[in-house]
């Protein structure tokens, strides 16, 4: 881990619970990271893993009856996981920002676009009508909206779907945030307005300074985005290191799975294609989650230690990994 002072977001031990009636739930157990300005840190991993209910933790948007059970979220070194709806509804509209998968969803289609962002701009910044509309329109030009005189009053479905990303990113924005949480930015769109909002991502964390955690399943979206990256299973950080390192060189065997599922297009002189690599089983659902590493039931290099006792990240060249095989 870096020295804390010169994070934006740190991530201690986390732990979020879900109570039922047949017991609690763990859906996210005891995981650590942390993000710096300017850094984008790409969260990775299949469905169920956890990674969009940290998101969600972060930002004070668990629904009920999910909690935080243990642990610590620190915003540029202040403690926020225990804040009041309304300190934390103030705190996630000023100094952090969000960016979900579908803009629909985070669009009021009464409204047009130009409200809602001046709205938004008022809410959190003492400013007047006139210089909050103003503000407005440089945010719709710098995340690429042609013409923004004319189409901040036009309505949501208006926009293509690429647009309306960037008008959610333009929201996301409007209060120059310290910390943006993305979870699934490009899922809904085409491969060509993919790769524009992965650089608009990139540009906006270099130039704003701002953290970027970006949760999605994609590691094409990861390789080309993040600089660092965290492979989350089963509630639990796997791996977690430079995106260049763990893409190259993954140590944990989930990691060197999910690696090795990616098609990649080789010419070779014979012809000849390596077969992609198949991860069997699926994730255990959150009543099944299994003692020990809980990878060890689809791990072809798993021995007893791993049945059990849980393993924690420890370094694995650049990387931090969780595996008995560094230990």
């Amino acid at each position: 881990m870096r020295t804390a002072p010169a994070m934006i977001l740190e991530v201690k031990n986390l732990r979020v619970e879900f109570p039922t009636r047949r017991g609690t739930l763990v859906a996210v157990d005891g995981i650590s990271f942390s993000i710096a300005p300017g850094e984008v840190l790409g969260v990775v991993g299949e469905s169920g893993a956890g990674k969009s209910l940290t998101g969600a933790a972060i930002i004070g948007l668990l629904d009920p009856p999910g909690r935080i059970a243990a642990g610590e979220i620190l915003l540029e070194g202040e403690r926020i996981d225990h804040l009041q709806h309304e300190q934390m509804r103030r705190i996630r509209g000023r100094r952090i920002g969000a960016i979900f998968q579908d803009p629909l969803t985070s669009l009021n289609p009464l409204y047009t676009i130009g409200e809602q962002l001046i709205e938004t701009i008022r809410t959190h910044l003492a400013i007047g009508a006139a210089e909050a509309r103003e503000r407005a329109l440089a945010l719709l030009r710098e995340v690429g909206i042609p013409a923004p005189e004319a189409r901040i009053d036009h309505y949501p479905h208006q926009f293509s779907g690429g647009m309306r990303q960037r008008v959610v990113i333009s929201l996301a924005l409007c209060t120059e945030p310290r910390l943006i949480i993305a979870d699934e930015p490009t899922t809904a769109l085409d491969v060509s307005i993919q790769a524009q909002i992965i650089q608009l991502l990139k540009k906006l964390a270099r130039e704003h300074g701002a953290a970027v955690m970006l949760i999605t399943h994609d590691m094409g979206v990861i390789a080309e985005t993040a600089d660092r990256v965290a492979v989350m299973y089963a509630g639990r950080i796997a791996e977690i290191g430079p995106v260049r390192e763990v893409i190259r060189a993954a140590k944990h065997p989930y990691t060197a799975g999910l690696m090795g599922s990616i098609p990649k297009i080789r010419i070779a002189a014979d012809r000849l294609r390596a077969p992609l690599v198949q991860i069997d089983g699926a994730m255990p659902r959150l009543n099944a989650i299994p003692s020990g590493c809980a990878f060890h039931p689809r791990c072809g290099k798993s021995f007893e230690r791993c049945t059990t006792e849980r393993p924690e990240p420890r370094p694995a060249g650049a990387n931090l990994t969780a595996c008995w095989l560094y230990d």
